[in-house]
């Protein structure tokens, strides 16, 4: 059968979003005609070039000229002033747009040939007669170092970000660079009212021609049965056009498509939605991993033309899938033997497929100078995964109880290797970014293992647990094979806290875990929560004061606070369900939205909401290395109590670890030479001496020919743990 899979905007713009990677691997294994289409970033280019800015001006200019006239009454000139002066430079911008964007997809065969110039990028740098906007203003006048080209990439990015102001403002308030309408989404209790941002501006005047544009040369008349189309929901921002995407399809295809909803919102969201007003937009909810739902779905009467049946009997046999038909809504959500085992086996083996994706273009954003905070969006990583689920899975903040979280299931790392590099190559893209909960320690010597065999031609990263099993050897180990940066939850950071919320590890062992990647020169990001239930404001400022000592010591890169959410499928709130946390409170309320229901207000969480700016803004100062001494309480302009963590908590627990590094850098070499390896330059013998040299990280040095080999430890030497891929 045919299977056509779509991902509906909008998502991060530097690279696809790996779901469809998945499902179009997992159809081709099961001999679907499939093609996968990344929606989101046509879009992109149907708005930011020549023929889409024109369109954009010709139906706002009017509003925004009228916007800057009720400004100026309000008092509001800077307002005024910015709105009259897109207007005034109406033509810039859209002579401009094909460059700008060239400048940051300058591989993109489309654009290369009648935007890119190396020269332009100079005039477009220096010249007075280019567009400028509020963002890119800011950039220019906070330079540290002499404008040069070097600047225009980044300078582009906010080019970009100053249209996106211009259009939320004046055009269409729902949308953004990575989202849209996802305040919508996750605040309306009514279906109607979601429905009507479906004639939201950019929808109709954009993404509904794009629709057009796409599907009016495809024909979608099968024999015996309908076409599959898989739309994908990752985020609330992706919800409003994955409706109109499939009200789309339904109205043009009418009975020859069967339309399909799955992706992280759907399942964390959408798992109690049942409403029939849903099947104008899909026929089914697709839950977890989707490969035995999909699987029992296409043995299925529904999926066939003429339809069979539309009796229950038909569904007996199907697994996570909620049908909506003309009689009613099915589900079935239990969990099936079969199905679980076929979902683990497919898991283990399956390699995402990037065939149908050209990376060149997709636009490499530079939104922040933090080299750490950069991953995210600058450069086109393949995404995928060592492993599904989480391996601890106790945190009393995650969605522990849903499957993305909880059937942990590590993928067979020899076989993804292969089929990741392959990929690598048809592409040309050698970065991969793991998505997964938390990459396995021993899966990650594993891939840099088989790196390091080929090479080591991927650069890769991804989301870690911080835990006392990444050692200097092994951080060693796993920078030589190609890591570049992990991402962590900190969450709370006093001994306390991570008590409190199961995070399975203490501070020492946070610790231990950042020194050996920073050692090993790898980039550290760390999550932040504030606002538990049961935290006070001495524990948020002791956390608060703690990342400043990691900060202060060189040990963090980059990092983020986000407000505690209390959700319905976390641990803490299972086991407030069995009457355990006296001291939560949730709120159930009378007005919960429609769909986006797995947030649960509680009572006192408003109570840190005013902690926010000031925490961000504190931690934005330290990322760029800014303001690390000044006391955490300065930065706020209420009254908060001062931390009484000690001020060397942090540096006592660095020398705990280089002690305890030292001590086991004398321990001797392990019988089994498996485990150890050679990651330094070529020794060389130096003439007239009894002495070797060589160089390791950019560092020389030198040793005895009859030294111990324990002297090697930590200079180019490594010795990895008494691990089953070692036997």
């Amino acid at each position: 059968m045919n299977v056509i899979i779509l991902q509906p905007p909008i998502v991060q713009l530097n690279t696809v979003y790996p779901s469809g990677a998945y499902l179009s691997a997992f159809f081709k294994q099961l001999d679907c005609q499939t093609e996968w289409i990344d929606l989101n970033i046509k879009l992109f280019y149907k708005i930011f070039s020549k023929e889409g800015l024109t369109k954009l001006f010709n139906l706002s200019a009017e509003k925004a000229l009228k916007l800057a006239d009720e400004a100026d009454n309000k008092g509001e000139h800077a307002t005024s002033y910015n709105l009259r002066r897109y207007i005034n430079q109406r033509d810039l911008w859209i002579n401009w747009i094909d460059f700008i964007v060239s400048i940051l997809a300058p591989s993109n065969p489309n654009i290369h040939s009648k935007a890119h110039s190396f020269e332009n990028a100079h005039r477009f740098i220096f010249g007075a007669h280019v567009p400028r906007g509020n963002r890119m203003e800011n950039y220019l006048s906070i330079l540290n170092h002499d404008l040069s080209t070097d600047d225009a990439r980044t300078l582009a990015s906010y080019a970009l970000a100053d249209l996106s102001d211009y259009i939320s403002t004046v055009f269409d308030e729902n949308f953004s660079l990575i989202r849209y309408a996802e305040r919508i989404t996750v605040s309306q209790n009514s279906f109607e009212k979601i429905e009507k941002t479906l004639d939201s501006p950019i929808l109709i005047h954009f993404y509904k021609p794009l629709l057009d544009e796409i599907f009016s040369q495809k024909q979608i008349n099968n024999t015996h049965t309908k076409t599959l189309i898989c739309i994908s929901i990752p985020f609330a921002g992706t919800f409003t056009p994955a409706l109109l995407t499939g009200k789309y399809l339904k109205d043009k295809y009418e009975d020859s498509v069967f339309i399909s909803f799955g992706g992280g919102f759907v399942n964390t969201e959408l798992r109690n939605a049942s409403t029939l007003n849903l099947s104008k937009y899909c026929d089914s909810l697709s839950f977890d991993r989707g490969y035995g739902s999909y699987l029992q779905l296409l043995h299925s009467d529904h999926i066939k033309l003429p339809v069979v049946s539309q009796t229950n009997d038909s569904f007996d046999s199907l697994f996570k899938l909620r049908i909506f038909t003309k009689l009613g809504v099915i589900s079935d959500l239990e969990s099936n033997y079969q199905s679980e085992v076929y979902e683990k086996q497919i898991t283990k083996t399956l390699i995402p497929d990037y065939s149908d994706i050209d990376f060149s273009v997709y636009p490499r954003v530079i939104d922040d100078t933090n080299p750490m905070h950069r991953l995210w969006s600058d450069g086109a990583w393949i995404k995928a995964y060592m492993a599904h689920g989480c391996y601890w899975h106790k945190c009393a903040f995650c969605d522990v109880t849903l499957d993305y979280v909880k059937n942990y299931c590590k993928t067979d790392i020899k076989i993804l290797y292969q089929g990741l590099l392959k990929q690598c190559k048809e592409k040309g893209i050698f970065g991969i970014h793991f998505v997964d909960e938390a990459m396995p320690p021993m899966a990650m010597v594993e891939f840099a293992r088989e790196n390091i065999a080929h090479g080591s031609p991927i650069t890769w990263w991804g989301n870690i647990r911080f835990e006392k099993t990444f050692s200097r050897d092994i951080a060693d180990f796993l920078a030589y094979g190609g890591l570049i940066g992990v991402s962590a939850g900190l969450e709370s950071a006093t001994g306390n806290g991570l008590t409190k919320i199961h995070k399975g590890t203490d501070l020492d062992s946070i610790v231990s875990a950042c020194c050996a990647f920073k050692e090993a020169g790898i980039l550290v990001h760390a999550y932040m929560i504030y606002g538990y239930w049961n935290e006070t404001p001495l524990d948020l400022i002791n956390s608060m004061e703690t990342l400043r000592q990691f900060y202060d010591n060189g040990l963090l890169d980059s990092s983020f606070w986000h407000k505690f959410v209390l959700t319905r499928h976390s641990r803490i709130y299972d086991e407030w369900k069995k009457g355990e946390h006296p001291d939560l409170k949730p709120l159930e309320e009378n007005t919960k939205p429609l769909f986006a229901q797995n947030g649960i207000s509680f009572e006192g969480e408003e109570k840190f909401t005013k902690y926010g700016n000031s925490l961000q803004y504190s931690l934005n100062q330290w990322m760029h290395g800014q303001d690390l001494k000044l006391p955490v309480y300065k930065w706020f302009d209420f009254s908060v109590p001062k931390p009484t963590v000690s001020i060397n908590f942090i540096q006592k627990k660095i020398e705990s670890y280089e002690s305890q590094r030292n001590k086991e850098f004398s321990n001797p070499l392990p019988q089994n030479k498996k485990r150890i390896f050679w990651l330094g330059e070529n020794k060389i013998s130096l003439n007239k001496s009894e002495k070797i040299a060589w160089f390791y990280m950019g560092d020389y040095y030198e040793a005895k020919k009859t030294s111990n080999e324990t002297v090697f430890r930590g200079k180019g030497l490594c010795v990895l743990p008494d691990w089953p891929i070692f036997k």
